[in-house]
């Protein structure tokens, strides 16, 4: 399973989970866990994925949601789960 971290931050306003999951879902990436929360109308949001599926390179998907992050006012971060993993460490 090719696992990826998607974070998202940004004000809190109508629509940001479902902008994300059209995004994952349009291109067959399924959510394996998510957890979010406001804190102080800050909207805050991490995702485990699975690309296995997903037809586009994983650069191609990180686009797809930078650009989906800009369109809806937030910033959207995609990072393997390797890499995720090894800065947590540090």
């Amino acid at each position: 399973m090719k696992k990826a971290v998607i974070t998202v931050i940004g004000e809190d306003k109508i629509g940001i989970m479902y902008g994300v999951a059209s995004v994952l879902a349009e291109h067959d990436i399924n959510i394996l866990d998510v957890n979010q929360t406001i804190m102080h109308d800050i909207f805050t949001m991490i995702m485990i994925v699975d690309l296995d599926k997903a037809p586009l390179s994983f650069e191609d998907v990180q686009e797809k949601l930078e650009n989906k992050g800009k369109e809806i006012g937030v910033s959207i971060r995609m990072q393997h789960e390797g890499i995720f993993n090894a800065m947590s460490e540090l």
